[in-house]
């Protein structure tokens, strides 16, 4: 019965593993982090964001209320111009300093209470995933600069 345990419990550890190493790509986001993440993306950010991650309508333009509607996060956005850190820090914690100006006022709600940090960074592989390899490619060379 112990090894039974034991083969239940290394082949938990391995499978994963095996598959991660197996990816073969890797500049590819991780398969089962992207699929966690889209998940999530769908429950809690897609309702503003897009089910396809095309934002709103005329999201570079405010609105009567001064507010700027939710951008797209795909290949047409700018997110794909920012640090993961960044990103993670703005999903965290909502838009507020050092990632937008004191007292910038938005709809786009801090998840820190709601999500874990690895669910947080698990729905921005999703979003990576999503972008084309050209922009991919970009975005390391841009980071890269900085």
């Amino acid at each position: 019965m112990k090894t039974t345990k034991a083969k239940k419990w290394l082949w938990r550890l391995s499978v994963p593993a095996l598959i991660a190493g197996c990816n073969g790509d890797a500049d590819r986001p991780d398969p089962f982090a992207a699929m966690e993440g889209e998940a999530i993306y769908k429950a809690e950010c897609a309702a503003c964001h897009g089910a396809r991650l095309e934002g709103q309508p005329d999201w570079r333009t405010r609105r009567p209320d001064g507010k700027l509607p939710a951008p797209p996060h795909d290949a047409t956005g700018h997110t794909w111009h920012h640090p993961m850190e960044q990103l993670a820090a703005i999903t965290k914690h909502g838009m507020v300093p050092p990632n937008a100006p004191a007292g910038y006022v938005s709809d786009m709600p801090a998840f820190g209470g709601k999500l874990t940090d690895r669910q947080i960074q698990n729905v921005l592989t999703y979003i990576e995933s999503q972008w084309p390899p050209d922009i991919r490619a970009l975005r390391a060379e841009r980071l890269q600069q900085k």
